[in-house]
């Protein structure tokens, strides 16, 4: 085989999709959100992913990508955030990173933090900023949108009253998402099907952070998201 023929060859081989997945390997993964997505990453290390979900994600397509490295992934997820933290550092922490596939889980800080510390986030305000956010990443960037919805797996009787501030809220983010064309991955769904046969301590031990078989089944939502839409002829050239 002559060089150029080589040439074209892996140009070919780095364009393929990821078996299973409508992930290229040059494309650049970028997950933001809260504790959740943060799970414990080194944040003085850029190359960390932490030890949740964004990690076995990661780790999965790695393994899926026939002898490459499988695509970069980004962890910005922080501790404590809420929708508008996530507004305040959004140019920096996304749009100037010029990721290809953006993927937000946001949500539940806004409703814990009524219950525990009085601080509102009135729903409408809290879908009106997290619209903004999608709004300008698909202005700014050439880039794929995920949203994956808040969640909770009340393990005390106080939580069930989270979910008069949380299901309204999840209203919220599914609009948002669909308002401008996010892949959608429902983490509440996945969890609450999980939770019909493990206790929901075992899932998240106390009922938002999840344990290290919650995060699995959060990669595995997320993935399969894009292993349905992998099914579908890709429209890009």
């Amino acid at each position: 085989m002559h060089i150029e023929d080589e040439h074209i060859k892996d140009k070919h081989n780095a364009e393929m999709h990821i078996a299973g997945t409508h992930i290229q390997e040059t494309d650049t993964l970028l997950f933001i959100g809260d504790s959740i997505t943060d799970a414990g990453r080194d944040r003085t290390d850029s190359a960390s992913l932490g030890s949740g979900y964004v990690h076995e994600i990661a780790r999965t397509l790695h393994d899926r990508a026939s002898g490459g490295p499988g695509p970069a992934v980004i962890n910005k997820g922080l501790n404590g955030n809420r929708v508008y933290d996530l507004e305040a550092r959004w140019t920096t922490d996304v749009i100037d990173l010029r990721p290809t596939v953006v993927t937000v889980k946001i949500g539940i800080n806004d409703t814990w933090r009524r219950y525990d510390r009085g601080i509102m986030s009135p729903v409408d305000e809290f879908e009106a900023c997290l619209d903004r956010l999608l709004a300008d990443t698909a202005r700014k960037l050439s880039a794929r949108l995920v949203v994956i919805t808040p969640f909770l797996l009340p393990v005390t009787a106080e939580q069930e009253d989270w979910f008069e501030d949380l299901t309204p809220r999840t209203d919220a983010v599914l609009r948002a998402a669909t308002a401008n064309g996010a892949q959608l991955v429902r983490a509440d769904l996945a969890l609450r099907r999980a939770a019909e046969q493990h206790q929901a301590a075992e899932l998240a031990r106390d009922g938002v952070h999840p344990s290290p078989v919650g995060h699995r089944i959060i990669a595995d939502a997320w993935l399969a998201a894009f292993d349905s839409a992998a099914a579908v002829p890709d429209p890009r050239p």
